[in-house]
Parts: C-alpha cells; sequence; structure tokens
C-alpha cells in the first residue's frame, strides 16, 4: 500500500494596492522671507540646506512647487504644519496638497 499524501495546493496572495499618493506643493507669495521658509521646509519636510533652497528658488520662479509626496495622512499634516508654522509668525506661507496622477 502507497502512502500517498496529498499536498496543499499553494494559496494565491492577493498583493495589498499601493495607497494613492498626494502632492504637497509649495506656494509663492511676495511677503515670506525666504529665510523662513528654507527653515520650514528644513524642519517640516527634513530637508537639507541645499535642497530647501532649491524648492524655495523654484516656487519663487514658478509660482509653485512639488516639495514631496506621500500619503494622503502624510501629505495633509505635513502640509498643515509648515502652513501654520508661518501663520504663527504672521506669514501668508502655504502648502497644499494634490492627488498625484
Amino acid at each position: 500500500m502507497s502512502d500517498t499524501r496529498l499536498l496543499p495546493r499553494p494559496k494565491t496572495k492577493a498583493k495589498p494596492e499601493r495607497p494613492q499618493l498626494w502632492k504637497v506643493i509649495l506656494l509663492n507669495d511676495d511677503f515670506t522671507p525666504r529665510e523662513f521658509v528654507v527653515s520650514v521646509l528644513k524642519r517640516v519636510f527634513r530637508m537639507t540646506e541645499d535642497e530647501a533652497m532649491g524648492v524655495m528658488l523654484t516656487a519663487h520662479q514658478r509660482g509653485a512647487c512639488v516639495v514631496a509626496v506621500y500619503t494622503k495622512e502624510v501629505a495633509e499634516t505635513k502640509a498643515q504644519l509648515a502652513t501654520e508654522a508661518g501663520q504663527m509668525r504672521g506669514y501668508p506661507l502655504t502648502f497644499t496638497t494634490e492627488k498625484e496622477d
């Protein structure tokens, strides 16, 4: 008598979908000092001095600049923190979020 064992059929694993990503966008204004914008970018988005300067200058020249891309909750939180940092100092510094295509 042979000992035939049935092996379990391999289960197909459903791949979890990647979460939708959101862009954090810095909007240019003519009132917030450049140094302050750079300091907020460094503190909230953990950028280096050079990275922050590049983002600030791009926003200044083009009117807006994508700062970073995160999941929706992280993007909204960081945009809010950065905007509030400007408001606390009386600046119109604004960060928005937008769904990534």
